[in-house]
């Protein structure tokens, strides 16, 4: 990977977790030992509570396909965007509001390419990822879908 040095142990640059995370650390270990990336964007999606409708968060994958599909769009997107690097950790299992749900890091050489590439994992996450996600609060249990906005999101892209 061009931008870092070599000795740097990065982790997958996919991830599903049940565990929390700290988004401010995942970046300062993201950042590190780069010489030649001229931009890092990040994007930290974080649990909401929906105005008191959503007291836990629940998201399902099916380990070892969910990243593989992943790492197909992260493939894509270091092709389409010239990414020196990047990084997707996404929580599966109970999320309650307020704690993050996904972390994404974008590198490159300049910062377009960066903010860009990593609006485009953004938007494929929210839309097309093989997670199901279910809500549970006050009022029971219900499955999210993608909304409209999403989809019109990701289809951008393919303009």
């Amino acid at each position: 990977m061009s931008g870092e040095r070599a000795d740097c142990a990065r982790p997958a640059p996919v991830r599903l977790t049940e565990a929390a995370f700290d988004p401010g650390a995942l970046l300062s270990a993201f950042s590190r030992g780069r010489t030649e990336t001229g931009a890092i964007a990040t994007f930290t999606g974080i649990a909401r509570a929906e105005t008191g409708a959503t007291a836990i968060l629940e998201l399902e994958a099916y380990p070892g396909f969910t990243e593989a599909e992943i790492g197909r769009l992260a493939d894509e997107a270091r092709t389409r965007f010239g990414l020196h690097d990047l990084q997707i950790l996404h929580r599966i299992g109970r999320i309650v509001p307020g704690e993050p749900i996904v972390f994404v890091a974008t590198a490159a050489g300049h910062r377009r390419a960066a903010f860009e590439a990593c609006d485009f994992l953004m938007d494929y996450l929210k839309s097309r990822a093989p997670f199901w996600k279910k809500e549970h609060g006050p009022q029971g249990e219900r499955w999210i879908e993608p909304t409209a906005q999403d989809h019109a999101d990701r289809e951008r892209w393919t303009r």
